[in-house]
């Protein structure tokens, strides 16, 4: 969490069928109990200002509505960027989520959710917007979201062999296309956020699973 941004850069968790369920959506969201207010969006009684960006979750509700706990805590503002509404977080971004959430029915998966302002090496302008509720905050917006998937194959408690898929896609409105598209290896997206995801998997492993640039159809037939 980047407090000077008030903003997660990435959020990890697991995900396994036990998270998941149908518990009510919660009207309210909350101001996280591990990090100062001051360092939080004023977003607890209302959205950003505005018809564009919308409080975007960065573990999704659908992954902890199993559980009452965990599901509040994805009401968290920590856990939410301004994320463009219409054509992105309601559609190809809900699109990928839906599908991350289906594999983990069947397996426990791990899940790595980010933003990115620029790529490594990369100068783009950030824009701000404020929350409804108190303009003389300035909330940056995404250049980017990714996604990091992984699974993984035990013998016992070792782990044996694993595969990972990346998305990244600009954050933009999207119209008539798929995640599926959208699918780079994890070392890309370790390169252009300077970021090193999955380091409790042994090395060899790791660095296997990393470098592949896989199809979505080919990671879920795995």
């Amino acid at each position: 969490y980047d407090t000077s941004m008030m903003t997660s850069l990435w959020t990890a968790y697991p995900l396994n069928s036990s998270h998941m369920g149908s518990l009510s959506r919660p009207s309210s969201w909350y101001y996280s109990p591990s990090i100062p207010q001051s360092y939080q969006a004023d977003l607890t009684s209302g959205t950003y200002s505005g018809s564009t960006y919308r409080r975007g979750h960065m573990c999704p509700n659908g992954s902890r509505n199993g559980n009452p706990t965990m599901q509040k805590q994805t009401f968290y503002v920590t856990n939410q960027v301004p994320q463009i509404q219409n054509n992105f977080n309601s559609g190809i971004w809900s699109n990928l989520e839906n599908a991350v959430q289906s594999l983990a029915q069947s397996e426990e998966i791990y899940v790595v959710t980010g933003v990115a302002f620029n790529k490594e090496g990369e100068s783009r302008t950030v824009n701000y917007v404020s929350p409804a509720d108190n303009s003389s905050q300035k909330c940056p917006i995404p250049n980017y979201f990714y996604k990091l998937v992984l699974r993984v194959k035990y013998s016992g408690s070792t782990v044996t062999d694993a595969r990972a898929i990346g998305f990244w896609m600009e954050h933009k409105a999207y119209t008539g296309d798929s995640y599926v598209n959208y699918t780079v290896s994890v070392d890309q997206i370790e390169q252009w956020t300077g970021f090193d995801f999955f380091v409790n998997l042994p090395d060899l492993i790791e660095s296997s699973a990393e470098s592949a640039t896989l199809s979505w159809s080919d990671f879920t037939a795995w």
